[in-house]
């Protein structure tokens, strides 16, 4: 995937150290201590409790994944420094010699098996069975080589292997989030050790020397949540901390001209998607000339459509994110594996859309609640908050309501929402991962539409999800997951809106850093400049 990185001198792919650059914290000591202020943090200690980015790029720092990803998702050796399809419903993966949990135990064929077997029994908010559906078994062949049983033909098992996190066998199934949080089960073979960690607060680690990726410069790194994104500027330019992520897009231009600091821009892979609640009734009735309705209006494809066509997406990126976003008319990027070509910019037309709404039978509009994330990712409450607005030109009255994440996700996946907004990313760099998780009809057997928020169900669509989900050729796949796009963009369960570039900002010449697509800050990514 393309990438730009932006410096505040000059465009380069990487911040400079540079001499005499100090960070934010004094000498730990094996090393120096990295502070860095991120906007969220992990939800528990336990790795296979939840899908959410933050939580997983907090744990990456004390678990190892089975295979890594570069800045731009391309699939690398991590824990297994190989894989191969075996059969078409079998994959084996060869184990990495030497690595060790730190507590000194090494890490095996039994500790990959366990962990597969271990994921499906974490009831967490957001099942991490997203990654591991695909897996029916797990064989240890030798103490380094391990065989995964698919439920079929698996194309991209190892792509979803990039978000496995392998926690020691030893631990057994008994430990939940108590013996997690409080460092008793949180033996990983990453590159930090698990120090402590306060919820809403400060992750605490310290280095591992015994880690297979080689030593770390760090002694010690702190990932401080801060929500709040005046909060966390402040706490950059007060020398709190030595780096912060998920700039907001208004202080962008003013950090850029700051020459204590250095920012960072790059191209992300996250989606601001809309979700219409399509059930016979609505969890949250709308309301027609101030009275509540029993009926869905949102069934009606005219009306999904009137609203899309109510949306400038090119004002949404030029006036909530200054510019810092891309208008988008699919659930990922456009080169993505399984993108449709066939899909265009949508642009608005209020004048299609008020015909549209007339003809569905709401000529004078309706009232809607519409929630979203706030705090979660860049510009996600003001984000909610314009779209509103741009709908009331519509005749709409939607009433936005940011909500945070702790209360946002638990609600929408009890379908709480009749409409609602969160951003998605494709972290695997491939539909499967997407459309057979959002767009594919809720199906417990399969594993597939865990994250529908929509009630969406196309059998056409299913078909073709389910079958390039299990086809080997990439070809085939691929315009079977294109086809399987172009009819449900086209009949907007969910309407993609904008996809924002990420900005981190830090001391100047403090850091050597790289923009990652996934916006996941890495400390073991990042070497210090000389103090």
């Amino acid at each position: 995937m393309n990438r730009r990185t932006f410096l505040s001198s000059a465009a380069a792919l990487a911040v400079a150290p540079v001499p005499g650059a100090r960070l934010a914290n004094a000498q730990a000591a094996g090393g120096p201590t990295l502070t860095m202020g991120l906007r969220t943090g992990p939800e528990s200690i336990d790795p296979h409790w939840s899908t959410l980015g933050g939580h997983i790029e907090a744990l990456r720092h004390v678990f190892d994944s089975l295979i890594g990803q570069d800045e731009n998702l391309g699939l690398k050796p991590a824990l297994a420094t190989s894989w191969r399809a075996v059969a078409d419903d079998v994959w084996e993966f060869k184990l990495r010699e030497g690595v060790r949990f730190h507590d000194g135990s090494p890490f095996t064929a039994e500790d990959v098996k366990f962990s597969l077997e271990r994921i499906p029994q974490v009831t967490g908010p957001m099942s991490m069975t997203l990654y591991t559906k695909r897996a029916q078994s797990a064989e240890v062949v030798d103490p380094l080589t391990v065989r995964v049983k698919t439920d079929g033909p698996a194309p991209t098992l190892p792509n979803d292997f990039t978000r496995l996190m392998i926690v020691p066998a030893k631990i057994g199934m008994t430990p939940r989030n108590e013996q997690f949080n409080s460092g008793q089960a949180a033996i990983g073979t990453g590159p930090f050790k698990f120090v402590r960690w306060e919820p809403r607060g400060d992750f605490v680690a310290e280095r591992f020397d015994g880690w297979w990726g080689g030593q770390q410069p760090w002694g010690r790194i702190i990932r401080r949540e801060i929500p709040n994104d005046a909060a966390r500027v402040a706490a950059l330019k007060s020398g709190g901390v030595d780096l912060i992520n998920y700039v907001p897009a208004t202080d962008v231009a003013g950090l850029q001209r700051d020459n204590t600091l250095d920012v960072v821009i790059g191209d992300s892979v996250y989606v601001f998607n809309i979700y219409f609640h399509l059930g016979e009734t609505l969890p949250r009735k709308v309301k027609v000339d101030g009275r509540e309705i029993d009926a869905n209006p949102f069934r009606d494809l005219r009306v999904r459509t009137a609203m899309d066509l109510a949306i400038d997406r090119r004002a949404l990126s030029r006036v909530v994110f200054e510019g810092l976003a891309k208008p988008m008319s699919q659930l990922m990027p456009d080169n993505f594996f399984g993108a449709s070509p066939n899909l265009p910019e949508r642009r608005p037309d209020l004048n299609r859309a008020r015909q549209l709404l007339t003809e569905a039978g709401y000529p004078r509009g309706f009232e809607v609640d519409f929630h979203s994330t706030a705090n979660r990712l860049p510009g996600d409450g003001p984000l909610c908050e314009a779209i509103a607005q741009q709908w009331s030109r519509l005749g709409l009255k939607v009433n936005p309501l940011p909500t945070t994440g702790t209360v946002f996700f638990p609600a929408s996946t009890r379908g709480d929402y009749s409409l609602q907004m969160s951003g998605w990313g494709t972290l695997t760099g491939e539909a499967a991962y997407t459309y057979c998780a959002t767009i594919h009809k809720p199906d417990p057997a399969s594993g597939f539409g865990n994250f529908n928020r929509s009630g969406y169900d196309n059998p056409e669509v299913n078909r073709l999800l389910f079958d390039g989900s299990r086809t080997l050729d990439d070809n085939r796949r691929r315009e079977m997951f294109a086809r399987a796009a172009e009819i449900s963009m086209n009949e907007r369960p969910m309407l993609p809106t904008v996809m924002p570039q990420t900005v981190w900002a830090l001391k100047k010449g403090a850091l050597s850093f790289t923009a990652r697509v996934d916006q996941e800050s890495l400390a073991h990514l990042m070497t210090p400049g000389r103090r």
